[in-house]
């Protein structure tokens, strides 16, 4: 078992997938920092409260954190924009090192078949002289 354990771990993915998952937990803490530190008192300059966390409504006993709220929704957006500018530059970097697509062999049917053999059969016909044109077998 432990064999197998060591096996499930030294593949690429598994190994790939620990290293994404710690780098998108500081990715996340920087964010979190660039929205708390940065963002959320620019936005503050604009609601007259410094720390957006600090808004927030009541309804009888029940406390609405909508500051809170909004540097969630900010972190999120700008974490999935991140997201989004790496995964188009990785599919556009993987188009460039493929190559061009080959195409599919379409599968062809037996009438379409036959009609282009008859199709090389009447140009070769055409291609010959006079003399040769009795010698061409339409059944070859």
């Amino acid at each position: 078992m432990l064999k197998e354990f060591r096996e499930f771990i030294s593949r690429g993915n598994v190994i790939d997938m620990a290293i994404g998952v710690l780098i998108g937990g500081a990715f996340n803490g920087l964010v979190a920092s660039l929205t708390k530190n940065v963002l959320s008192p620019l936005i503050g300059i604009f609601t007259r409260s410094v720390d957006l966390s600090s808004i927030s409504f009541q309804v009888g006993a029940a406390k609405f954190t909508i500051g809170s709220f909004l540097n969630d929704v900010i972190q999120f957006l700008i974490m999935m924009f991140v997201i989004f500018l790496i995964v188009k530059s990785f599919n556009k970097l993987r188009d460039l090192t493929s190559g061009p697509a080959e195409e599919e062999a379409v599968p062809v049917s037996a009438e379409e078949q036959y009609l282009k053999e008859i199709r090389d059969l009447l140009q070769a016909q055409q291609n010959t002289t006079p003399d040769q044109t009795n010698k061409i077998d339409p059944k070859s």
